[in-house]
């Protein structure tokens, strides 16, 4: 199950594209995803769209094997992704994936058994009012605890810091379980040491079924990773998944696989990967 589990990142400032080399990628995707990519206004977002894209069919074409026709890629209503086949082998019984873009990363990263959530921040100094005015507009989603490990955290850049790492987290388990809701997000309460040995608690109870990760990524930014329980899915994610239910032995298995490091890939190796995937489909 262990190749199930990929970490990979592309850093979109190191790709300033012509439109003739944009065109080109887009139009290694099936049609049915580009207006969800050339319907933002700033190349900046259509960019981070399109790679986001990218990530998820050359993960799935790359770690699955499947013909790259076959590959089905559909969203919940509250817009979680989810691949759409019956083709997965057993040695992952539940393969699912999230991806994540902001500032100037995207990132993708997959599970064979457990659900996966991922969010990627960039540390954004804000321009209109001060750090703390910043921050005080989200102190409903805290609990009293992380707000006053924020608050106290030291300068406003480390209060600003704090604030999105705690935030990251929030949004990876939500994005694990497909919920679109915010209200979710105060309802998990995250403990660190320095941002190692990450738990957490739901409504006040240990959450032993899940596992956080946070990595710093550089340039002022980090992505947390989820990995938890699939029965913890909202009703939609679950009926989109290949399987929830999993006995305690296989879900041990499962949550406690090895993590691994992003890797780091470049657009020109994206594109490469597709070109192969649509060329396969001739032969």
């Amino acid at each position: 199950m262990e190749a199930g589990v990929q970490r990979w990142m592309v850093d979109i400032s190191k790709w300033d594209p012509v439109p003739q080399d944009f065109f080109f990628a887009l139009n290694l995707l099936p049609p049915h995803e580009h207006s969800s990519i050339t319907r933002y206004v700033k190349m900046e977002d259509q960019k981070r769209a399109l790679l986001s894209r990218m990530l998820q069919y050359a993960l799935v074409y790359e770690v699955l094997e499947i013909p790259y026709d076959d590959i089905i890629i559909k969203r919940t209503l509250e817009g979680k992704p989810y691949l759409e086949c019956s083709e997965v082998g057993l040695q992952f019984p539940n393969f699912n994936f999230n991806a994540s873009h902001h500032g100037d990363y995207v990132a993708i990263a997959s599970e064979p058994l457990c659900l996966v959530g991922l969010d990627v921040v960039s540390y954004e100094i804000p321009q209109r009012e001060s750090v703390r005015e910043f921050v005080q507009h989200f102190s409903s989603y805290f609990s009293s605890l992380e707000w006053n490990n924020i608050i106290t955290a030291g300068t406003p850049d480390d209060i600003l810091i704090d604030f999105y790492r705690y935030w990251s987290l929030k949004e990876a388990y939500v994005k694990a379980i497909g919920s679109g809701l915010t209200y979710e997000l105060s309802r998990v309460e995250f403990h660190h040491n320095r941002w190692t040995n990450i738990s957490a608690k739901c409504n006040g109870k240990v959450m032993k079924d899940w596992s956080f990760w946070l990595f710093e990524l550089g340039k002022r930014h980090c992505v947390s990773i989820a990995r938890g329980q699939p029965r913890s899915a909202t009703e939609s994610y679950k009926r989109a998944l290949k399987k929830v239910e999993f006995s305690e032995e296989e879900f041990q298995v499962g949550l406690h696989l090895p993590s691994v490091n992003f890797v780091t890939l470049s657009v020109e190796h994206l594109t490469s990967v597709l070109e192969r995937a649509v060329k396969s489909n001739t032969y």
